[in-house]
């Protein structure tokens, strides 16, 4: 961990390890996405269940084999708590409410008696979203990917999720159904995206791939983008959390940690105007790491990639994280509100003390698929928008392309585009 003061001369240079982590990908790793992509869309399922087998220890004859059946969804119920699935429905619940305020409708435009203009609005067919599973099980990533596409009206909505040895979470197949997914594959890693993205005999073929994973499948979206639609090309997961000297260290510590214990690669940053108040969270930073289950992931994040940085004003603090715009922004201040209108790049902006990011990860009901690496500064959270597709509608009556034909002729004939001038001018009144 590095205890930094943002006006040392040296800042830039000390922090920069921390923006770069996890920036590139290797040349090994992308020859072997490549090969993998061309390897599935050649042999089909059959080279999908070489792969699954291999990296997933798996004995599996047929690709059929993979796909979770209802049974099995309904053993998991049978295995997970009462209490469990009531809160797994209420996270749907709160995702869903949330959700539902920001899908569109198609519209129709009547300012002109001669040109009607407007906007289709039309979900996606199929979609196929990624779980994670390995290192931890992630029923909220499922909610998260597959309640937005369930409100947007998709047609279909396949899951896939690595099953090392073959067992699924209980929990992620509850989350699923009450999500709304369609089909779930046992299938993960650069074959399940190159799957989805072509398709083969039994995995369909999709319109568009969301949810995060490690290089290897961040790397495969990236190959396969343009065939289909992606979300975003996921890193590492970041938290930034701005004080001014109140609040509680154990809570901001405990903060910082909750993103720490994601992977080895994951950033905790606070930026405070009280050194003092630094050096408090710092101690408690180190006697929580202790406790923790996930110590050894956490410890090596905090150590790598974590940062306790002293700056003079708020304004500066401000100023910084406008800079790295970061995944989660926590605004632990006194008076959060006062500072929020000047926040201009963060995935997400959590105000005040009693609003840990963690909250917004499971329930309080946006979205926790959030821009990474600083791409807060151009991309969005995961929405119903990148569920649903938009068609422009255009229509001129024969008064309304007399009223503007000359001008878009006029405008062909300056890009020097004959028949496109053409197709409007033999259309219109008096023309030869």
């Amino acid at each position: 961990m590095q205890f930094l003061d943002i006006t040392d001369t040296d800042f830039d240079q000390k922090f920069a390890a921390i923006l770069a982590r996890g920036e590139e990908t290797s040349h090994e790793v992308e020859q072997v996405v490549q090969a993998i992509i061309a390897d599935v869309r050649r042999r089909g399922d059959a080279a999908v269940l070489e792969y699954t087998n291999r990296f997933d220890r798996l004995e599996a004859t047929t690709v059929a084999e993979l796909e979770v059946t209802d049974e099995e969804i309904d053993g998991a119920f049978a295995r997970v708590s009462p209490e469990e699935i009531a809160s797994l429905k209420l996270a749907c619940e709160r995702v869903t409410r949330f959700h539902a305020k920001q899908k569109q409708q198609s519209w129709l435009s009547t300012e002109e008696e001669d040109v009607l203009l407007g906007q289709k609005v039309t979900p996606l067919a199929r979609v196929g979203i990624y779980v994670p599973g390995g290192k931890a099980s992630y029923p909220s990533s499922v909610i998260m990917n597959a309640v937005p596409a369930k409100v947007a009206g998709v047609g279909e909505i396949v899951m896939v999720a690595p099953t090392p040895g073959g067992e699924i979470n209980p929990h992620v197949l509850v989350a699923a159904r009450l999500a709304g997914v369609d089909r779930i594959f046992r299938l993960g890693g650069a074959q399940a995206v190159a799957a989805l993205a072509y398709g083969t005999a039994t995995i369909p073929k999709v319109d568009k791939i969301t949810g995060p994973g490690n290089i290897y499948v961040a790397t495969a979206k990236k190959l396969v983008f343009g065939q289909v639609g992606i979300d975003m090309i996921a890193g590492p997961s970041e938290i930034l959390v701005i004080n001014d000297g109140s609040g509680t260290a154990a809570h901001i510590a405990a903060d910082l940690l909750s993103q720490a214990e994601h992977d080895e690669l994951a950033s905790s940053i606070l930026i405070t105007t009280d050194r003092d108040f630094g050096e408090q969270v710092a101690h408690e930073v180190e006697r929580q790491l202790g406790s923790l289950k996930r110590e050894g992931i956490a410890r090596k994040s905090w150590e790598s990639y974590g940062a306790i940085i002293v700056a003079g004003t708020l304004d500066e603090a401000i100023a910084f994280s406008n800079r790295i715009a970061p995944e989660h922004l926590e605004l632990a201040v006194a008076d959060p509100f006062a500072i929020m209108p000047r926040i201009t790049n963060a995935g997400a902006i959590f105000l005040g003390h009693f609003t840990p990011e963690a909250a917004g990860d499971y329930l309080a009901g946006p979205n926790h698929t959030l821009p990474t690496g600083g791409t807060a500064r151009f991309f969005s959270p995961l929405s119903v928008d990148d569920f649903m597709k938009k068609s422009s509608i255009v229509w001129f009556s024969e008064a309304g392309l007399n009223r503007l034909g000359s001008d878009i002729v006029r405008i062909a004939e300056l890009e020097g585009l004959e028949a496109h001038g053409r197709s409007v001018s033999v259309r219109l009144k008096n023309s030869l």
